[in-house]
């Protein structure tokens, strides 16, 4: 099938790739001429894990192509798909959905015969009505249908995820459209894939309640650990217990120091505004997302304990900048409230990450970037762990132990144990697994 994608960021990108690959002729369209030229060339503007070899192998195959002018690719398309960024607006926390309507009204304009439009950007229940409405103002006698198809694509395993998901959900109840979405999609269903057909505003509902109910898991953990350490307990070992049982599941049970990234912390606000405008508040939501912000600012606290209560005028080596490995996204990183938290407390920040160095020069002018580990760590008074790289893993303590001026460790990600790492002379402290107060509890009154 003819795919046109309006929108060459994570979203767009990824899924043009990826369309592509599965056998369907894909023109990415953006309005950044430099981009777009880039792009041509193989160049990609994001980091992700073989999104660079796939997209050049498809550009060499003739079956993915990129234009800054809309006109001809809307005209040419069986299917479009808007992919450009929804992020919260600053005074008020609601979705910003400008990009959308831009987007919508740009392709209105260039419509010809019958043409499926793809939401694929996260957005609030109701976007597709008004999306509706924007198209019909613009071009009457415009021939369409309006579709919500969420995606659920992981950062860092974007590629796996789109080509191997654990659903598809397609939101319409149009006849036509399903028809012509069953077959972008029928290499999946060829896999037994679980392929949903709900109503539209059930299907934007979906994504928005994927990721509250990611969020609340991971806020649950992390309250459960801060419980482990004050009751000598270890926060691995339960989420292993509960994790065992079906109705749980393992996955998004790691204590860390919060969530965040492009998706969890603008969906998770967005829910909580879109239900109170229904009149059906989220009390849960609501609580989680606050309870996470004061959990950055908490690490930071955390980390002055490990250091004897003062930074003044201290050195804090910070490994990973990153919301998570595997990406280059710093979008919400609990690394920047974490870092902002540490230097008003008067510490010194020298930082590194493998793939957010570029995104660091941008937003943390007052923070010395390093070139590796080692460097970060050079004459530092601590060591933090914020994100779970994998290179860290291989960490050479000895050579840490050397660098630093004192060699305090902290694990906000529990990459190692206490006693390996001890036996190098580190001070080491990390999530929920360490006794915080010395008091004792009987598990059993008597």
């Amino acid at each position: 099938m003819k795919i046109a994608i309006r929108g060459t960021g994570y979203v767009g990108l990824v899924n043009g790739a990826c369309f592509a690959q599965i056998g369907h002729n894909v023109v990415c369209v953006d309005k950044e001429k430099n981009k777009i030229m880039a792009l041509k060339n193989g160049k990609i503007p994001i980091f992700e894990p073989d999104l660079d070899v796939l997209v050049q192998k498809n550009i060499d195959a003739k079956r993915l192509s990129f234009s800054y002018n809309i006109a001809e690719p809307v005209a040419n398309a069986d299917v479009i798909f808007i992919a450009v960024g929804t992020p919260s607006r600053k005074n008020d926390g609601h979705t910003d959905l400008s990009y959308v309507y831009e987007a919508i009204s740009e392709i209105a304009k260039a419509l010809t015969g019958f043409t499926t439009i793809v939401i694929k950007s996260t957005v609030p229940v109701g976007t597709g009505c008004e999306v509706e409405k924007i198209i019909k103002k613009a071009q009457p006698d415009a021939q369409f249908s309006v579709v919500s198809n969420p995606e659920f694509l992981r950062e860092g395993a974007a590629i796996a995820d789109f080509l191997n998901p654990d659903r598809i959900v397609i939101g319409t109840q149009n006849t036509k459209a399903r028809k012509v979405m069953a077959k972008v999609y029928s290499s999946f269903a060829d896999k037994n894939i679980p392929i949903l057909y709900v109503s539209r505003r059930t299907s934007e509902l979906i994504k928005y309640a994927a990721n509250a109910f990611l969020s609340v898991k991971l806020t649950f953990i992390n309250e459960i650990a801060d419980l482990c350490e004050a009751m000598g307990a270890n926060v691995q070992d339960v989420a292993d217990g509960i994790g065992y049982d079906k109705r749980i599941g393992r996955s998004f049970l790691n204590a860390g120091p919060g969530y965040g990234g492009s998706c969890f912390p603008k969906d998770t606000l967005a829910l909580v505004k879109t239900a109170q405008d229904f009149n059906s508040p989220m009390r849960t939501v609501k609580t989680i997302v606050a309870i996470n912000e004061l959990r950055k600012h908490s690490m930071a606290q955390k980390i002055k304990t490990a250091c004897g209560g003062n930074l003044q005028g201290k050195t804090v080596a910070i490994l990973g900048l990153t919301f998570k490995p595997n990406t280059d996204d710093m979008r919400e990183s609990p690394a920047i409230s974490i870092i902002q938290a540490l230097q008003d407390f008067g510490a010194n920040i020298q930082a590194y990450d493998p793939q957010g160095m570029s995104e660091a020069k941008q937003i943390m002018p007052n923070v010395k970037l390093a070139k590796s580990a080692y460097e970060a760590a050079n004459n530092a008074d601590a060591l933090v762990i914020v994100t779970e790289w994998k290179e860290f893993l291989e960490l050479d303590f000895r050579q840490l132990h050397k660098e630093m001026k004192q060699p305090i460790l902290v694990d906000l990600r529990n990459m190692f144990d206490k006693k390996t790492v001890s036996k190098f002379g580190f001070s080491y402290s990390s999530i929920g697994r360490e006794i915080q107060t010395r008091k004792k509890y009987n598990t059993i009154k008597k």
